[in-house]
Protein backbone atom coordinates (compact mmCIF):
# COMPACT_ATOMS: atom_id res chain seq x y z
CA UNK A 1 0.00 0.00 0.00
CA UNK A 2 1.08 3.52 -0.78
CA UNK A 3 1.36 6.00 1.38
CA UNK A 4 -0.60 9.01 1.11
CA UNK A 5 2.46 11.06 0.72
CA UNK A 6 3.47 8.91 -2.29
CA UNK A 7 0.01 9.35 -3.93
CA UNK A 8 0.18 12.69 -3.48
CA UNK A 9 3.96 12.58 -5.85
CA UNK A 10 2.42 10.06 -8.15
CA UNK A 11 -0.45 12.27 -8.55
CA UNK A 12 1.29 15.57 -8.87
CA UNK A 13 4.59 14.05 -10.83
CA UNK A 14 3.10 11.56 -13.29
CA UNK A 15 1.19 11.39 -16.45
CA UNK A 16 -1.50 8.59 -14.91
CA UNK A 17 -4.92 9.61 -15.52
CA UNK A 18 -4.38 11.98 -17.87
CA UNK A 19 -6.25 12.31 -20.96
CA UNK A 20 -3.28 12.30 -24.17
CA UNK A 21 -5.16 15.80 -25.33
CA UNK A 22 -5.32 17.57 -21.79
CA UNK A 23 -3.86 21.04 -21.55
CA UNK A 24 -2.69 19.76 -17.60
CA UNK A 25 0.74 18.84 -17.39
CA UNK A 26 2.71 17.50 -13.94
CA UNK A 27 5.16 19.02 -12.09
CA UNK A 28 8.73 18.72 -12.98
CA UNK A 29 11.42 17.48 -10.36
CA UNK A 30 12.60 21.01 -10.31
CA UNK A 31 8.49 22.37 -9.95
CA UNK A 32 8.10 19.53 -7.11
CA UNK A 33 11.26 20.30 -4.88
CA UNK A 34 10.18 24.02 -4.96
CA UNK A 35 6.49 23.21 -3.75
CA UNK A 36 8.16 20.53 -1.17
CA UNK A 37 10.20 23.49 0.57
CA UNK A 38 6.80 25.26 0.66
CA UNK A 39 5.06 22.70 2.25
CA UNK A 40 7.42 21.78 4.60
CA UNK A 41 8.04 25.48 6.24
CA UNK A 42 3.46 25.69 6.00
CA UNK A 43 1.30 24.86 8.36
CA UNK A 44 0.63 21.91 6.07
CA UNK A 45 3.85 20.19 6.98
CA UNK A 46 3.48 17.08 4.64
CA UNK A 47 2.39 16.43 1.00
CA UNK A 48 -0.05 14.32 2.04
CA UNK A 49 -2.58 17.77 3.65
CA UNK A 50 -2.66 19.09 0.32
CA UNK A 51 -5.27 16.23 -0.20
CA UNK A 52 -9.17 18.09 0.13
CA UNK A 53 -7.57 21.32 -0.30
CA UNK A 54 -9.34 23.90 -1.91
CA UNK A 55 -8.00 26.84 -4.60
CA UNK A 56 -8.25 29.03 -1.85
CA UNK A 57 -6.85 27.21 0.76
CA UNK A 58 -3.61 26.52 -1.20
CA UNK A 59 -3.27 29.79 -2.24
CA UNK A 60 -3.24 31.33 1.44
CA UNK A 61 -1.44 28.04 2.66
CA UNK A 62 1.39 28.18 0.66
CA UNK A 63 1.56 31.76 -0.91
CA UNK A 64 0.69 30.21 -4.63
CA UNK A 65 -0.81 32.26 -7.66
CA UNK A 66 -4.09 31.37 -8.51
CA UNK A 67 -3.25 29.26 -12.00
CA UNK A 68 -0.78 27.07 -10.01
CA UNK A 69 -2.59 26.42 -7.09
CA UNK A 70 -5.81 25.62 -9.38
CA UNK A 71 -3.15 22.76 -11.45
CA UNK A 72 -2.16 21.47 -8.37
CA UNK A 73 -5.92 21.09 -7.27
CA UNK A 74 -6.62 19.73 -10.84
CA UNK A 75 -3.81 16.96 -10.53
CA UNK A 76 -4.60 15.91 -7.02
CA UNK A 77 -8.13 14.79 -8.53
CA UNK A 78 -7.27 12.18 -10.35
CA UNK A 79 -6.92 9.29 -7.54
CA UNK A 80 -9.36 7.08 -9.08
CA UNK A 81 -7.80 7.06 -12.27
CA UNK A 82 -4.21 6.18 -10.61
CA UNK A 83 -5.90 3.74 -8.57
CA UNK A 84 -6.54 1.95 -11.52
CA UNK A 85 -3.50 2.38 -13.62
CA UNK A 86 -1.93 1.27 -10.04
CA UNK A 87 -3.88 -1.82 -10.19
CA UNK A 88 -3.05 -2.75 -13.54
CA UNK A 89 0.27 -2.37 -13.10
CA UNK A 90 0.53 -4.33 -10.12
CA UNK A 91 -1.03 -7.44 -11.94
CA UNK A 92 2.10 -7.12 -14.41
CA UNK A 93 4.36 -6.99 -11.75
CA UNK A 94 5.30 -3.63 -11.85
CA UNK A 95 5.52 -1.30 -8.68
CA UNK A 96 6.48 2.24 -7.74
CA UNK A 97 8.31 4.04 -4.78
CA UNK A 98 8.83 7.70 -3.78
CA UNK A 99 11.05 9.94 -2.54
CA UNK A 100 8.39 9.98 0.43
CA UNK A 101 9.19 6.24 0.99
CA UNK A 102 11.08 4.52 3.90
CA UNK A 103 12.26 1.57 0.80
CA UNK A 104 13.82 4.95 -1.62
CA UNK A 105 17.27 4.21 -2.00
CA UNK A 106 19.24 6.29 0.22
CA UNK A 107 22.19 6.65 -1.90
CA UNK A 108 19.69 8.53 -4.42
CA UNK A 109 18.91 10.88 -1.13
CA UNK A 110 22.60 11.00 -0.18
CA UNK A 111 24.49 11.75 -3.87
CA UNK A 112 21.84 13.76 -6.07
CA UNK A 113 19.79 15.29 -3.08
CA UNK A 114 17.22 17.07 -4.69
CA UNK A 115 17.97 15.83 -8.13
CA UNK A 116 16.46 12.12 -7.03
CA UNK A 117 14.12 10.86 -9.51
CA UNK A 118 10.81 12.20 -7.41
CA UNK A 119 9.17 8.29 -8.64
CA UNK A 120 10.37 5.31 -9.32
CA UNK A 121 8.62 2.53 -10.76
CA UNK A 122 10.39 -1.11 -10.67
CA UNK A 123 9.44 -5.11 -10.62
CA UNK A 124 11.12 -7.67 -9.00
CA UNK A 125 13.76 -7.12 -5.78
CA UNK A 126 13.44 -3.58 -4.58
CA UNK A 127 16.39 -4.24 -1.36
CA UNK A 128 18.77 -4.51 -3.73
CA UNK A 129 18.73 -1.30 -4.58
CA UNK A 130 21.38 0.51 -3.20
CA UNK A 131 23.21 -2.94 -2.04
CA UNK A 132 27.50 -2.91 -2.40
CA UNK A 133 27.92 -3.44 -5.66
CA UNK A 134 29.99 -2.32 -9.42
CA UNK A 135 28.45 -0.51 -11.89
CA UNK A 136 29.21 -1.51 -15.35
CA UNK A 137 28.91 0.52 -18.67
CA UNK A 138 29.95 0.68 -21.98
CA UNK A 139 28.40 0.96 -25.80
CA UNK A 140 26.90 -1.58 -27.47
CA UNK A 141 29.58 -1.63 -29.72
CA UNK A 142 32.81 -3.37 -27.99
CA UNK A 143 35.59 -5.43 -29.42
CA UNK A 144 36.68 -9.06 -27.87
CA UNK A 145 38.48 -7.42 -24.85
CA UNK A 146 35.31 -5.65 -23.78
CA UNK A 147 33.52 -8.40 -23.92
CA UNK A 148 35.80 -10.16 -21.68
CA UNK A 149 35.79 -7.72 -19.42
CA UNK A 150 32.09 -7.49 -19.04
CA UNK A 151 31.51 -11.03 -19.03
CA UNK A 152 34.51 -11.03 -16.23
CA UNK A 153 33.04 -8.45 -13.82
CA UNK A 154 30.00 -9.82 -14.12
CA UNK A 155 30.95 -13.22 -12.97
CA UNK A 156 33.08 -11.65 -10.42
CA UNK A 157 30.51 -9.90 -8.65
CA UNK A 158 28.40 -13.30 -8.38
CA UNK A 159 31.18 -14.90 -6.93
CA UNK A 160 31.92 -11.98 -4.61
CA UNK A 161 28.33 -11.66 -3.49
CA UNK A 162 28.28 -8.15 -5.51
CA UNK A 163 25.35 -6.58 -7.56
CA UNK A 164 25.91 -5.79 -10.82
CA UNK A 165 24.53 -2.26 -12.12
CA UNK A 166 24.35 -1.55 -15.32
CA UNK A 167 21.68 0.34 -17.83
CA UNK A 168 20.07 -3.36 -19.20
CA UNK A 169 20.74 -1.94 -23.08
CA UNK A 170 22.31 -4.38 -25.58
CA UNK A 171 26.18 -4.75 -25.33
CA UNK A 172 28.02 -4.15 -22.27
CA UNK A 173 24.81 -3.91 -20.04
CA UNK A 174 23.42 -7.25 -21.18
CA UNK A 175 26.80 -9.16 -21.30
CA UNK A 176 27.64 -8.03 -17.50
CA UNK A 177 24.29 -8.63 -16.44
CA UNK A 178 23.72 -12.35 -18.07
CA UNK A 179 26.90 -13.56 -16.60
CA UNK A 180 26.26 -12.28 -12.78
CA UNK A 181 22.71 -13.86 -13.15
CA UNK A 182 24.12 -17.08 -15.10
CA UNK A 183 26.30 -17.24 -11.95
CA UNK A 184 23.05 -17.40 -9.77
CA UNK A 185 24.38 -13.19 -8.86
CA UNK A 186 22.21 -10.72 -8.52
CA UNK A 187 21.77 -7.78 -10.79
CA UNK A 188 19.93 -4.28 -11.10
CA UNK A 189 19.19 -2.34 -13.90
CA UNK A 190 17.94 1.01 -14.14
CA UNK A 191 16.23 1.21 -17.96
CA UNK A 192 15.98 4.31 -19.92
CA UNK A 193 12.84 2.35 -21.61
CA UNK A 194 9.66 0.53 -21.41
CA UNK A 195 10.00 -1.52 -18.27
CA UNK A 196 6.59 -3.35 -19.29
CA UNK A 197 7.79 -4.70 -22.45
CA UNK A 198 11.73 -5.63 -20.58
CA UNK A 199 9.76 -7.91 -18.06
CA UNK A 200 7.70 -9.83 -20.39
CA UNK A 201 11.50 -11.51 -21.47
CA UNK A 202 11.35 -15.18 -20.64
CA UNK A 203 14.91 -14.93 -18.79
CA UNK A 204 14.08 -11.49 -17.24
CA UNK A 205 11.30 -13.10 -15.89
CA UNK A 206 12.79 -15.79 -14.24
CA UNK A 207 15.18 -13.92 -12.72
CA UNK A 208 12.79 -11.41 -11.47
CA UNK A 209 10.92 -14.33 -9.98
CA UNK A 210 13.67 -15.99 -8.01
CA UNK A 211 14.63 -12.62 -6.55
CA UNK A 212 17.78 -12.11 -8.19
CA UNK A 213 17.27 -9.23 -10.51
CA UNK A 214 15.29 -5.62 -10.12
CA UNK A 215 14.57 -3.66 -13.12
CA UNK A 216 13.29 0.17 -12.06
CA UNK A 217 13.08 3.63 -14.28
CA UNK A 218 12.12 6.87 -13.36
CA UNK A 219 10.47 7.16 -16.94
CA UNK A 220 7.14 5.98 -17.42
CA UNK A 221 6.82 2.19 -17.52
CA UNK A 222 5.29 2.05 -21.31
CA UNK A 223 8.01 4.90 -22.24
CA UNK A 224 9.39 4.32 -25.38
CA UNK A 225 13.54 5.11 -26.16
CA UNK A 226 14.68 8.24 -26.32
CA UNK A 227 18.41 9.87 -25.90
CA UNK A 228 17.39 12.77 -23.31
CA UNK A 229 16.04 9.36 -21.19
CA UNK A 230 19.24 7.34 -21.53
CA UNK A 231 21.40 10.32 -20.65
CA UNK A 232 19.24 11.16 -17.66
CA UNK A 233 19.69 7.66 -16.27
CA UNK A 234 22.96 7.33 -16.68
CA UNK A 235 24.01 9.07 -13.08
CA UNK A 236 21.33 6.54 -11.67
CA UNK A 237 23.68 3.30 -12.00
CA UNK A 238 26.63 5.23 -10.54
CA UNK A 239 24.91 6.74 -8.33
CA UNK A 240 23.62 3.07 -6.70
CA UNK A 241 27.31 1.18 -6.88
CA UNK A 242 30.47 1.70 -5.05
CA UNK A 243 32.45 1.51 -8.20
CA UNK A 244 31.60 1.78 -11.82
CA UNK A 245 33.97 -0.20 -14.53
CA UNK A 246 34.04 2.11 -18.22
CA UNK A 247 34.29 -0.74 -20.75
CA UNK A 248 34.21 0.77 -23.92
CA UNK A 249 33.67 4.61 -24.37
CA UNK A 250 33.61 7.21 -27.60
CA UNK A 251 35.76 10.02 -27.62
CA UNK A 252 33.45 12.98 -26.24
CA UNK A 253 29.92 12.23 -27.34
CA UNK A 254 27.51 9.48 -26.55
CA UNK A 255 26.20 7.98 -23.07
CA UNK A 256 28.57 6.59 -21.60
CA UNK A 257 31.16 9.77 -22.06
CA UNK A 258 28.20 11.90 -20.58
CA UNK A 259 27.62 9.49 -17.76
CA UNK A 260 31.59 8.72 -17.06
CA UNK A 261 32.76 12.81 -16.92
CA UNK A 262 29.16 13.93 -14.93
CA UNK A 263 30.44 10.96 -12.30
CA UNK A 264 33.87 11.76 -12.47
CA UNK A 265 33.00 15.61 -11.40
CA UNK A 266 30.75 14.88 -9.28
CA UNK A 267 32.88 12.26 -6.89
CA UNK A 268 30.27 9.99 -6.56
CA UNK A 269 32.26 7.00 -6.83
CA UNK A 270 35.81 5.83 -7.98
CA UNK A 271 35.73 5.53 -11.78
CA UNK A 272 37.70 2.56 -13.55
CA UNK A 273 38.49 2.98 -17.37
CA UNK A 274 39.26 -0.28 -19.24
CA UNK A 275 42.89 -0.24 -19.92
CA UNK A 276 44.47 -2.01 -23.05
CA UNK A 277 46.40 -1.70 -25.85
CA UNK A 278 43.65 -1.55 -28.52
CA UNK A 279 41.03 0.27 -26.66
CA UNK A 280 39.09 3.41 -27.79
CA UNK A 281 40.08 7.14 -27.79
CA UNK A 282 36.95 7.61 -25.33
CA UNK A 283 38.53 5.46 -23.01
CA UNK A 284 42.33 7.46 -23.21
CA UNK A 285 40.78 10.79 -22.70
CA UNK A 286 38.35 9.44 -19.56
CA UNK A 287 41.60 7.96 -18.11
CA UNK A 288 43.17 11.51 -18.61
CA UNK A 289 39.90 12.96 -17.12
CA UNK A 290 40.87 11.23 -13.63
CA UNK A 291 39.37 7.39 -14.08
CA UNK A 292 41.72 4.91 -13.22
CA UNK A 293 43.23 2.36 -15.24
CA UNK A 294 41.22 -0.88 -15.21
CA UNK A 295 43.83 -3.38 -16.58
CA UNK A 296 43.28 -6.20 -18.98
CA UNK A 297 43.73 -8.73 -18.34
CA UNK A 298 42.88 -8.53 -14.80
CA UNK A 299 45.91 -9.56 -12.81
CA UNK A 300 43.90 -11.51 -9.89
CA UNK A 301 41.38 -13.87 -9.30
CA UNK A 302 37.83 -12.99 -9.38
CA UNK A 303 37.40 -13.49 -5.93
CA UNK A 304 40.25 -10.29 -5.69
CA UNK A 305 37.79 -7.67 -7.79
CA UNK A 306 36.41 -6.14 -4.73
CA UNK A 307 39.37 -6.21 -2.84
CA UNK A 308 41.31 -5.14 -5.49
CA UNK A 309 39.31 -1.84 -6.44
CA UNK A 310 39.43 -0.98 -3.12
CA UNK A 311 43.13 -0.56 -2.39
CA UNK A 312 43.43 1.06 -6.11
CA UNK A 313 41.22 3.89 -5.55
CA UNK A 314 42.74 5.39 -2.50
CA UNK A 315 45.45 7.99 -2.76
CA UNK A 316 48.40 6.78 -3.00
CA UNK A 317 50.28 6.55 0.15
CA UNK A 318 53.03 9.63 0.66
CA UNK A 319 56.66 7.96 -0.02
CA UNK A 320 58.61 8.48 3.11
CA UNK A 321 61.38 10.90 2.96
CA UNK A 322 65.06 10.22 4.73
CA UNK A 323 65.63 13.32 6.74
CA UNK A 324 69.50 14.80 5.79
CA UNK A 325 71.90 15.43 8.52
CA UNK A 326 71.46 19.04 8.60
Amino acid sequence: MLSLDSQVLLLLCSYFGLPKDSDLSPLTLREWNRLARKIQFSVLRQPEELLGQTVEELQKQLDLPEAEAERLVRLLQRSGALAIELERLASRGIRVMTRADTDYPQRYHQRLKESAPAILFYAGEAALLGQPGIAVVGSRHLDQVGQECATFVGNACSLSGLVLYSGGAKGVDTLSMNAALEARGSAVGILADSLEKTIRNPEVCSALGRGDLCLATPYSPNAGFSVGAAMGRNRLIYCLADYAIVVVSDAEKGGTWAGATEALKAGWIPVFILEHALMPEGNRLLLQKGGVAFPHPFPEHYSKLSEWLKENSLPPKPQATQLGLC
